[in-house]
């Protein structure tokens, strides 16, 4: 018997401010920085691409590269996404991290 699967697409489920921040927080939680360049780059898709890349004042190629697997964004790359997509980071200690 054969089992038939369907691809995943995190974008699907990016359909709210929260249902986005949850999940780029669990990136970050995760520590690991293709993680979270990886979650970046599906929420600039579930928003648009294109349009992101605009207001952040990167093209549309070095966007979907530097967000990528085998991406490895700068800061500024990472801070204007952020800021493009209306996001921001918080810091807190780990002692209290939730």
């Amino acid at each position: 018997m054969t089992i038939e699967t369907t691809p995943w697409d995190a974008t699907e489920f990016l359909t709210s401010d929260e249902a986005i921040a949850a999940y780029l927080e669990a990136a970050l939680e995760d520590g690991e920085p293709k993680v979270v360049a990886v979650a970046l780059g599906n929420i600039a898709r579930a928003k648009g691409m294109t349009n992101i890349a605009t207001q952040s004042g990167i093209t549309r190629e070095a966007l979907y590269k530097a967000l990528s697997e085998k991406g490895d964004p700068k800061l500024s790359t990472l801070l204007g996404v952020m800021n493009a997509l209306g996001l921001r980071f918080s810091v807190s200690t780990k002692a209290n991290a939730a």
